[in-house]
């Protein structure tokens, strides 16, 4: 049988051995997955996809006590037959290893991941928004920002009406204020300036 898509891996050999769970449904594996940060999913030309379909693109990483767990990434049409996926952030941070795990000489887990591929209509493809796109950013930051005035806000009084608590400490509005438009002008000049 021809193989329909193609995997790479950063040096690695290309790897076409997607495995068929159903008509639709192909799943590759990817060995000792601990080192890497992308991935490219193509099509290779063989076999295209049915009109009116395309392939979306799943990550898993397998959890031996738990069912997997299938994110979506994006993915490929005959129209977009190759795409790049970032997949470093999709790994659970607990299973990178820790310092027990350097018993007997093994420094490291080593993690087998899976990729998924999903033939659907294009009607029914989901489009998978970047976490790290800089305009994402932005929004979660204004909507943070809102939430935290509103917060804030719901908490206000005048001083006629505050009632003497030695206990609280109190910080003027117009200081909250002033950290928000701050925070909300650093954010339009630089939308990754809270990384470093």
């Amino acid at each position: 049988m021809m193989a329909m898509f193609g995997l790479i891996v950063s040096g690695r050999p290309v790897q076409t051995e997607f495995q068929p769970i159903s008509e639709v449904q192909f799943v590759a594996t990817i060995p000792d997955a601990d080192s890497i940060n992308h991935i490219v999913v193509f099509l290779t030309g063989a076999i295209p996809f049915p009109e009116g379909t395309a392939g979306q693109v799943y990550f898993s990483w397998p959890d031996p006590i738990a069912p997997p767990n299938w994110q979506p990434l994006g993915h490929i049409s005959n129209m977009k037959p190759s795409a790049i996926f970032k997949i470093s952030s999709l790994k659970k941070l607990e299973e990178m290893g820790n310092s027990m795990n350097i018993l007997f000489g093994q420094s490291h887990i080593v993690h087998n991941a899976q990729i998924g591929i999903a033939i659907v209509p294009l009607s029914n493809i989901s489009e998978v928004i970047s976490p790290n796109n800089p305009s994402n950013n932005i929004t979660f930051a204004h909507k943070m920002l809102d939430n935290f005035m509103n917060f804030v806000l719901s908490y206000s009084t005048t001083q006629p009406h505050m009632v003497p608590d030695p206990n609280a400490t109190y910080v003027p509005l117009s200081a909250v204020q002033n950290w928000y438009t701050n925070f909300e002008r650093r954010l339009q000049q630089n939308p990754n300036f809270w990384r470093t």
